[in-house]
């Protein structure tokens, strides 16, 4: 392929011409404008890609590139983690970029976590996502989802949430002062550190009677019958803003790809935009190879891991088994099975970006897997330990990775990528029930699914309001 060195910082977009929206079905391929909006192919009802014609955009010789723009950062699209790698995002109008400085997140070697999952020293790296300005990843892929909004002139945005996708759309909408917020979330499933986000940051808040799942069907239809910008990840160009958690990945390992990525699997859109970018770096010759990609979900909202791993469901090279999942989703509501899980941020039954995620785990030899809450908790209390606070959906990276660990599926010195999509105060009550209540309390206060075995709490010490008996206590630490 014919490569050229990149524009500068304000060169023109060539995205007009170089640049769509297309069918991810390969039996199907119908494109759509890129200045256009759709939820779904209207042709087949698949999901749509942002697709690019690499040969006729400008694409750097050289990963180094974006290295330097990194030790800049003068400009504002250098210092955006996402859009200092605008040449691998050549949807936008650059004039039209919308950046609250995303993206500047750290990827940390951490030996005890490594330990804990039972790998090597320097076999295991966190990517963490709670330093973006809204506490998540959602960052990432609200700038390209506004961005494109931008594009499009749109006045008003809406998306149903479990936390982080309101939180991050009302920040934007706050900052830009260009669109309009309103978030749908289900009753008393979201947590009070993500809804705060949204009160504060301005966003109408619709709390439907019902869950995620059904707060993400409505958002849907209100978008097709008025004028709203849907900003799920739904929405192909908010995945290509996520694209760039892999980019800063691959920058922190100098460009080495790592041998797994382990992430949460919820609405699956970071899979989904992860194994995209995998493939176009390595169609582009950028990375000599393709990491693998394991999806973890909780147990308590397992339709991927059921999908994959029960029914067989597969890629295909785009020919998916839609009966299968029509059957699947009739007898998860038959059985009346919601979505169940103290990792709030992951609890879905029907995450809709299921096709790209099958696709991500053809590309890149994927596996699923499923851990219960104590897992994931367990895992959190070790990653804090660490220095990382995270909130509890991150976690089920470490504990998928630990699971993956002990069957074997990672090997003990290969090269571990786990991503924390969430910052800590996301839902301090999760971390405060597991470290500071006894069990018949988290019980009480979490349901039948909290955990019944905290290992690794790190309870606080009753002590008399007595400088001698306060003594005794830390004398014996």
């Amino acid at each position: 392929m014919k490569r050229l060195l990149s524009l500068g910082h304000d060169g023109p977009s060539r995205a007009a011409d170089s640049a769509w929206q297309q069918c991810i079905r390969p039996a199907c391929g119908a494109t759509y404008e890129l200045k256009s909006v759709h939820q779904r192919c209207e042709r087949c009802g698949a999901l749509l890609d942002v697709a690019y014609d690499w040969e006729r955009l400008p694409v750097p010789d050289r990963l180094a590139l974006f290295d330097e723009r990194r030790a800049s950062s003068r400009h504002p699209l250098d210092y955006s983690g996402v859009w200092r790698f605008r040449e691998l995002l050549p949807f936008a109008d650059l004039d039209k970029v919308l950046t609250i400085g995303e993206g500047q997140t750290q990827l940390r070697r951490t030996d005890g976590i490594a330990a804990y999952v039972g790998l090597g020293p320097g076999r295991i790296f966190l990517q963490y996502e709670g330093l973006n300005p809204s506490g998540s990843f959602k960052d990432n892929g609200m700038t390209g989802a506004f961005t494109h909004a931008n594009m499009m002139g749109a006045k008003y945005a809406a998306c149903a949430s479990t936390g982080n996708t309101s939180a991050s759309l009302a920040l934007f909408a706050g900052v830009s002062g260009l669109l309009k917020a309103i978030v749908f979330i289900g009753s008393g499933r979201i947590a009070y550190g993500k809804l705060s986000q949204a009160l504060d940051y301005g966003a109408t808040t619709l709390q439907i009677a019902g869950d995620f799942d059904d707060a993400m069907r409505q958002v849907q239809e209100v978008c097709l019958q008025t004028n709203l910008y849907l900003m799920n990840s739904l929405n192909p160009f908010r995945l290509e803003g996520q694209k760039a958690i892999m980019y800063r990945v691959l920058e922190g390992l100098n460009w080495e790809p790592p041998d797994w990525v382990v992430v949460p699997g919820g609405n699956l859109g970071n899979s989904s935009a992860f194994g995209k970018a995998f493939a176009e770096l390595h169609q582009l010759g950028l990375i000599p190879r393709i990491p693998r990609v394991a999806i973890i979900n909780s147990t308590g909202a397992d339709a991927l891991d059921r999908l994959v791993n029960q029914a067989g469901l597969r890629w295909n090279g785009g020919a998916v088994d839609d009966a299968a999942i029509a059957a699947f989703y009739t007898q998860m509501d038959a059985e009346k099975r919601k979505a169940h899980t103290l990792a709030s941020a992951i609890e879905i039954n029907r995450p809709v970006n299921l096709d790209k995620a099958l696709r991500t785990l053809e590309v890149t030899n994927g596996v699923v897997r499923a851990v219960p809450d104590e897992a994931i908790l367990d895992a959190k209390a070790q990653v804090g330990a660490c220095g990382f606070g995270c909130e509890p959906a991150s976690a089920a990276s470490v504990a998928g990775a630990r699971l993956l660990r002990e069957q074997d599926v990672i090997g003990r010195d290969e090269r571990v990528v786990c991503i924390l999509t969430g910052h800590l105060l996301k839902d301090p009550d999760a971390t405060v029930g597991y470290h500071a209540f006894d069990d018949e309390q988290l019980r009480r206060k979490y349901g039948s699914f909290g955990v019944r075995h905290a290992r690794h709490a790190n309870r606080p010490i009753p002590v008399p309001d007595d400088i001698e008996a306060i003594l005794r206590v830390i004398r014996q630490l």
